[in-house]
């Protein structure tokens, strides 16, 4: 699929107007696992803030510099804590959270020009462009609404 500029903007917009309709959900739909022995909702949620705090960090700042990227976190540990404190935290401050840093996400990318979208770069033996790598991103996205859709039936 074409990983264009305006289609990765279109998709965290509405990615944050699909998570604070989640705001809808009564507690129990909200502590609801999305298959047995998996994640509830809440924690599939409260789990995306810190990937995007990461990208915001760790990920966009070295994009355009010709330097290697900085390593990646530990993605069972960084994953077990966000699924940990989703699970302490109403759900109100996870999906404020979630919205907060989406927004200054998507307000990031909004200024990258045109030829950084289509930068190259590397991760480690991959390399791929920037508008590649929030496609990826976008996939993951995707996948975790799929699975709330699947369980609320929606």
């Amino acid at each position: 699929m074409l990983r264009d500029k305006k289609w990765i903007i279109k998709h965290y917009e509405q990615s944050l107007i699909w998570v604070k309709n989640l705001r809808n959900l009564s507690e129990e739909q909200w502590r609801m696992p999305i298959e047995s022995g998996k994640w509830s909702i809440a924690e599939v949620i409260g789990h995306l803030t810190p990937w995007d705090t990461f990208v915001l960090e760790h990920r966009i700042p070295f994009l355009f510099r010709n330097t290697s990227l900085p390593k990646g976190p530990d993605i069972e540990h960084m994953n077990t804590k966000a699924a940990e404190k989703s699970r302490e935290q109403r759900l109100e401050k996870t999906i404020t959270e979630f919205v907060l840093t989406r927004r200054q996400l998507l307000q990031t990318i909004q200024q990258l020009t045109d030829e950084q979208w289509h930068q190259s770069f590397s991760i480690g033996q991959s390399n791929l462009t920037v508008a590649d790598y929030f496609g990826g991103l976008i996939d993951h996205d995707l996948h975790h609404f799929s699975q709330i859709q699947s369980v609320l039936h929606v």
